[in-house]
């Protein structure tokens, strides 16, 4: 896994979305609603209110049995749950050899329960995280959607409603099905209770009011919880929208669904249920969806897809470059974002290998099926950096197409000395340096401060800091030992003179004569103290709290000689090295503003935010474009066979900018589980990664 971003501040955990205090009597419930409720009110609490409903596997069954009775469902058919809460009836399906299901949910607590349920069954299911009004799938992706749970009405308005309908028809295969759980709303308008009150458990106590919205259309509930030892803890609101079954019909019609049908009025609730409250009664119903295929699949009917298998890191082990040395939140939310543009790519299905030990026998099985490997494992096998070169050195003995360098491209470029031989064989300026091996003889330093210390081997900048730029032989004695104590007293160094200008980056996607320089980036030290030198290093990519954290990469002001110089020498570099498919160049000027090579970066970091990424987006090139083009670019190296124009360049609108990891966790920061957790329950490590392999499918160009 790359860094994180050095544009904006590392996600923070969110503070406790739990009332802590008591309303006291309130006379209108529905002026304590909040329009986003929903936001905040699916975590711990959650499933401790409605335990006795929502983890009753009895209850599951038989709501799963109606979804396969009523709708005909086959195991090898592609089903979306979507408001999957904690994944009950996905994991269900997948127990019963269902192979093509996943669950999507606006609760990232919700999600990360069902990602550890299915993990500690051995099940490869896949969860994902989002506002179900903007769905992340192509259209005419699912031969089935469900809602199950009462899980529809949660908006203020019909018309959000409608929205979450219209993504779903839109998703759904000409012919697909939607199936519905829904509320009864004449029922419950009759029926519903004012006041309860029920145990939890023994130290747990829920005190429940309810009254219709000032329209009659929304049922509202307040729920004052307690413990026993610490009083109220909670006092919240929500509200859910009272459909009756023509309300239902005319919105599904409205959304372009065909023969609405009702099959049951419904109410399999616990046998231990003190208050179903609105899961009392339910409508069941499906619809058809009657279109036809979208316009880029009409062409593709007939054709088949690519198998791409992706290797990554492994998320179980650990990786000694990061900070906390284990794949953190940001990490995982790297890899779903990964994943979410790969959906994107058409006539291309993807499968993930991620657990190292299995590597190579899950790549034997699996060989004969797997059209390119998309090597994105820049971790190394086994998470060890040394080792990023083993990887496609086994997708060699299994004559595997795969993307990026190979084998001795890799050996090559970790070695940053052996580069800057070849860079000057090739007439190609360096910055002055020297190797260090062993004990420093210092009447062999030739070099004038200030000087740079960094490892000769390595990548993400580690064992780099600002504490990496010495001005004196006594600095240079100390930062070196204190670096070969983290490093490795046996590990050699580089020392070069400190350029002072600006911190050039090179990106290119293909392979010459037919590749794609993208634009020249440099480093924007401009929010980095005066005192503090302008470095790139270990600070700036992993610290969140380091003021290098604040770094930006923007478009290079460099004169055009200077530019079609770096151009020219990168595009040497990449062929001599033998880099292939992509790579990325890191310069500096010195005090003239001439170019000096630092390093070269072949298989260089792929995530959304990283450096790349943002150079594919000043040339216009989205994210998922930008591995598309990969990918485009090592079929064509292999002479595999063209499966559909791909369109790459995306332009990003400019009252849209992009978003940065911080605005992306604070989509879901509310969603976290409150700072005084009331589940105990230890979920392990947050995993996205089946035990073995995870399938995705895409079939619409981005």
């Amino acid at each position: 896994m790359t860094q994180n971003n050095t544009d904006t501040n590392r996600r923070k955990r969110a503070k406790g979305t739990v009332q802590k205090k008591t309303f006291g009597p309130v006379e209108d419930l529905e002026t304590h609603v909040r329009p986003d409720w929903w936001q905040t009110l699916f975590n711990s609490l959650y499933l401790k209110t409605d335990a006795d409903l929502l983890d009753d596997l009895e209850v599951t069954r038989k709501e799963v049995d109606l979804i396969v009775s009523i709708l005909g469902v086959s195991p090898e058919e592609k089903i979306l749950d979507l408001c999957c809460g904690q994944g009950r009836h996905v994991l269900e399906l997948a127990r019963r050899g269902f192979s093509n299901v996943e669950g999507y949910d606006r609760s990232q607590y919700l999600i990360r329960k069902a990602r550890t349920r299915a993990q500690k069954e051995n099940l490869q299911v896949r969860f994902r995280e989002g506002d179900a009004r903007k769905l992340p799938y192509p259209s005419d992706t699912f031969d089935v959607v469900t809602i199950m749970g009462n899980s529809f009405g949660y908006f203020d308005s019909t018309l959000q409603d409608r929205k979450v309908l219209e993504e779903i028809f839109r998703v759904l295969k000409p012919e697909g099905r939607v199936f519905i759980d829904a509320v009864d709303g004449d029922h419950m308008k009759k029926s519903f209770q004012p006041r309860s009150w029920e145990w939890l458990d023994r130290k747990y106590f829920v005190c429940r009011e309810r009254a219709l919205s000032a329209d009659g259309d929304r049922l509202i509930c307040r729920e004052v919880i307690s413990r026993i030892d610490r009083g109220i803890i909670a006092d919240q609101f929500y509200a859910e929208r009272l459909y009756n079954k023509e309300s239902l019909f005319e919105l599904l019609t409205a959304s372009g669904f065909s023969s609405p049908t009702f099959h049951t009025i419904f109410s399999p609730v616990s046998a231990g249920t003190q208050d179903a409250g609105m899961m009392e009664q339910r409508i069941l119903l499906s619809a058809f969806v009657e279109k036809p295929w979208h316009s880029s699949l009409q062409a593709a009917e007939n054709k088949k897809p690519m198998n791409i298998a992706v290797v990554l890191g492994d998320p179980r082990k650990e990786d000694q470059v990061k900070p906390a040395c284990v794949f953190d939140d940001d990490d995982f939310d790297t890899l779903e974002k990964m994943k979410t543009a790969l959906a994107e790519i058409p006539f291309m299905r993807f499968t993930f290998f991620d657990r190292h030990e299995m590597l190579l026998d899950d790549l034997k099985k699996k060989a004969g099926k797997i059209d390119l490997v998309l090597n994105l494992c820049d971790e190394g096998f086994y998470n060890d950096p040394t080792k990023e070169l083993h990887v496609p050195a086994l997708l060699e003995q299994l004559n595997i197409p795969y993307t990026g360098a190979g084998p001795q491209c890799l050996a090559f470029c970790y070695d940053k000395s052996i580069v800057r031989g070849v860079a000057r064989e090739l007439r190609i300026p360096v910055a002055k340096g020297m190797l260090v091996i062993g004990d420093f003889d210092l009447k062999k330093l030739s070099l004038s401060f200030p000087l740079l210390i960094k490892p000769n081997s390595g990548d993400s900048s580690f064992g780099i800091t600002q504490k990496s730029i010495v001005h004196s032989v006594e600095e240079l004695l100390e930062i070196l030992a204190e670096t070969r104590d983290k490093i490795g007293s046996d590990k050699p160094f580089l020392l070069e003179e400190f350029l002072p200008g600006k911190d050039i980056s090179v990106g290119i996607i293909g392979n010459p004569p037919g590749c794609t320089v993208l634009p020249i980036t440099e480093e924007d030290y401009s929010a980095v103290p005066e005192e503090l030198p302008k470095i790139c290093g270990y600070e700036a990519k992993w610290l969140p709290d380091s003021p290098y954290w604040k770094i930006k990469s923007i478009p290079a002001d460099l004169p055009e000689k200077t530019s079609k110089e770096i151009v020219k020498w990168c595009l040497t570099l990449f062929n001599r090295l033998g880099c292939r498919d992509y790579a990325r160049f890191d310069w500096r000027l010195d005090a003239e503003g001439k170019p000096r090579l630092l390093e070269v970066n072949p298989n260089p970091g792929w995530c959304w935010d990283g450096h790349l990424a943002k150079m594919a987006a000043y040339a216009d090139i989205s994210y998922s474009g930008m591995l598309a083009t990969i990918l485009e670019a090592a079929k064509e190296r292999y002479g595999l066979e063209a499966t559909g124009k791909i369109e790459i360049f995306k332009k990003m609108p400019e009252s849209t900018p992009r978003k940065s990891p911080a605005e992306c966790a604070a989509e879901f920061e509310e969603e976290v589980e409150a700072n005084s957790s009331l589940d105990s329950e230890n979920e392990g490590k947050r995993s996205v990664f089946s035990n073995a392999s995870e399938t995705i499918n895409a079939f619409e160009s981005a």
